[in-house]
């Protein structure tokens, strides 16, 4: 019906910009977004110009590069290389149940070591599975797995919530007693 309906218009034509000039166009209605005027847009229907970008350098199908949201901001030297010069980092997870620490190298991304009180070995061992003694604990066999791995030195910052005082750093001392040097930054 509407293939119908722009037939007749077109064929018709219908007055647009005016009386002054006959173009063949279709008329929007008055309580439209366009407030009756014709809708003539300047760019082809389906022609190549609309499925490129703004700057029209190429299809749209290809990936925008990313722009950085702050283009004069410098990035220093320390953190262009911090990654390769201390390249692993413990993560420490306490929550209410257990305790859960690993070495990981951040280049990678791949775990060098992990200790945990929630394994078969070590639960059967603790009284309590959260507690100081356990945190001790995990912190002595991640040292061990660490040093099988070849892995002495680790950089640690705490995240935004935790505090860098009780359970966690009864893990990082554990670390820093059985050979592990670790590197705390606190913000």
């Amino acid at each position: 019906m509407l293939k119908h309906l722009s037939g007749k218009l077109w064929s018709k034509g219908v007055w647009a910009n005016g009386r002054d000039k006959f173009r063949p166009c279709l008329l929007v209605p008055a309580s439209g977004f366009h407030n009756g005027k014709a809708h003539l847009a300047p760019r082809s229907f389906f022609g190549v110009e609309d499925f490129v970008d703004d700057d029209n350098s190429r299809p749209y199908t290809y990936q925008k590069e990313k722009k950085s949201k702050n283009p004069g901001k410098h990035i220093s030297f320390k953190q262009r290389t911090g990654a390769f010069m201390e390249p692993f980092t413990l993560d420490v997870l306490i929550s209410k149940r257990f305790v859960t620490a690993s070495l990981t190298h951040r280049v990678t991304s791949k775990q060098v070591a992990v200790a945990g009180t929630n394994s078969k070995d070590i639960k059967a061992v603790l009284k309590s599975r959260s507690d100081i003694p356990a945190c001790l604990a995990i912190g002595h066999i991640l040292a061990e797995r660490a040093r099988e791995a070849d892995v002495y030195t680790a950089s640690y910052t705490p995240r935004d919530r935790d505090k860098f005082e009780g359970k966690i750093r009864a893990v990082v001392q554990s670390l820093i007693d059985n050979g592990i040097d670790v590197k705390v930054y606190l913000d």
